[in-house]
């Protein structure tokens, strides 16, 4: 799996978590409906299974929205530094590597090639095609984050 990809996985599958949980929550609060009490019925695991396969799908055709997912990610971690226009916080945040070398790999990925490896010119063209790539995908991205 590419960068690029664990980047989408990470913030993508975040988004499916809250969205299941949510999902969960709310299936539960309906007293007395007839789909509730048939989910009774179902084992925890067979509960659990049918709502995550439920959703997934559902989720991947609505849009995620990206900036709302980071900074929710990044308050549960005491700020997350500036992943707003830094890719090495970005990355730190999403716990991947941020290393030269997997900035190296993910600009060939994404093909960027503005300024030296590891310079400030790469690194913040680096977040904003990030984040375009992100939007191309089916993110919500706000303009701010792709220029």
């Amino acid at each position: 799996m590419g960068i690029f990809s664990s980047i989408m996985d990470k913030i993508f599958h975040h988004s499916q978590q809250n969205t299941t949980v949510a999902t969960s929550a709310q299936q539960g609060q309906q007293p007395g409906a007839q789909a509730g009490a048939g989910q009774q019925s179902q084992s925890p695991a067979t509960q659990s299974s049918t709502t995550a396969q439920g959703s997934a799908p559902a989720q991947r055709m609505q849009s995620v929205d990206v900036d709302a997912v980071l900074t929710k990610v990044a308050s549960t971690k005491g700020g997350g530094g500036n992943w707003r226009t830094s890719i090495v916080d970005l990355l730190k945040l999403l716990d991947l590597d941020s290393s030269l070398n997997a900035r190296k790999e993910l600009a060939n990925e994404l093909d960027v090639h503005a300024g030296a490896d590891g310079s400030a010119e790469q690194n913040m063209a680096l977040q904003r095609a990030v984040m375009s790539k992100l939007a191309e995908n089916g993110g919500k991205v706000p303009d701010s984050l792709r220029h």
